[in-house]
């Protein structure tokens, strides 16, 4: 198949792209090399286009004889205040909804879209005494006593976190949380007024070698990677009980592979994770003990807004995509320990 793969010189698009192309799949690669992902003076690879997705006049010519679109762009990272918001609704909606729009003028039938975990909010939990309930975001004065469970808004109660699942609601908490929503509705809504046909993949925590290593884009991991190539060990925030599901980038590029192979209708979205839950303070002690480093600084400190657990099932992608992670994190991380990383 011919596939149109944006974002395409990125730390997860590459991957994606050499995936697609050892599968025998003809890749068009668009990049516009966006210097919070690539650096200031990164250059474009020779193979890749310099292409902006909000861009209809330049996009529209690519999409030629293509059959899939598997969609990577976007701007990332948690956004810090509102001054955000205009760069995420562009780069993120803006730039899907041209996608979209030059796809139909093209008679492009299907979309893989990168979605992420941040479309669930805070995750699932479960309390002991009322069941499954939604809680509050945690307050300052329980994140200043060092209280950082969740607690149940009915009596109190300490909170239970639960695989989340696909069919849990959307709950943006972030900036960037509400741009992948907004993108996956917007998928949505092509799909039901064209027949066309979206993979949404809800990306957990990618990580992997040539990962960013100092930019939004980098991600917990890389922070302590560089943390311990400074020669300082990991600074770990709250108590390091925090609960998150890593999954490794040629992982990611498996399922993106299934997803571009698959021949699902409609819409569907899809948990891509390892399955394996593991806490931020397991993988700060991994790298340190591949690293021979000493163990990792539990802090005590928080930044706002985050959120404790999120962790997720990756039943749904196993039974309908026929992906499965091949890569534990325990495994994946003592690799990435020594890992190149992109600066």
């Amino acid at each position: 198949m011919r596939v149109l793969l944006t974002g395409a010189a990125g730390f997860i698009g590459s991957r994606v792209r050499a995936a697609l192309t050892g599968a025998g799949h003809d890749v068009v690669a668009v990049d516009m090399m966006l210097p919070a992902a690539h650096g200031e003076n990164a250059r474009i690879p020779d193979d890749v286009r310099n292409v902006d997705v909000r861009d209809a006049a330049a996009l529209a010519p690519l999409l030629d004889g293509v059959d899939v679109v598997c969609h990577q762009a976007a701007v990332v990272g948690a956004g810090v205040n509102a001054a955000d918001a205009p760069s995420y609704g562009s780069h993120n909606d803006y730039g899907t909804t041209v996608v979209l729009a030059e796809m139909f003028a093209a008679g492009v039938e299907r979309l893989v879209l990168a979605s992420s975990m941040v479309v669930y909010g805070q995750g699932r939990f479960d309390c002991p005494e009322h069941g499954p309930v939604q809680p509050s975001p945690r307050r300052r004065d329980d994140l200043e006593a060092g209280d950082f469970e969740h607690r149940c808004p009915l009596g109190g109660e300490e909170l239970q976190w639960r695989l989340v699942d696909e069919d849990e609601p959307l709950r943006p908490r972030s900036l960037y949380a509400a741009s992948k929503v907004a993108q996956e509705h917007y998928a949505l809504a092509w799909s039901e007024a064209t027949g066309g046909s979206v993979v949404a993949l809800r990306y957990h925590n990618v990580y992997g070698p040539h990962m960013p290593r100092d930019t939004p884009y980098s991600g917990v991991a890389a922070i302590f990677r560089s943390q311990l190539e400074s020669g300082d060990v990991p600074r770990v925030f709250e108590d390091g009980g925090q609960m998150r599901d890593f999954v490794h980038v040629d992982d990611v590029a498996a399922a993106n592979l299934a997803a571009v192979q698959s021949g699902l209708g409609g819409f569907a979205a899809f948990n891509v994770c390892s399955g394996r839950p593991i806490s931020i303070m397991e993988v700060a002690a991994e790298l340190c003990d591949s690293r021979g480093a000493e163990r990792p600084v539990v802090t005590g400190q928080y930044r706002s807004g985050d959120v404790r657990h999120i962790v997720a099932s990756p039943a749904r992608a196993a039974e309908r995509l026929g992906f499965r992670a091949a890569i534990d994190p325990r495994d994946g991380l003592a690799e990435f320990a020594f890992a190149p990383l992109r600066d």
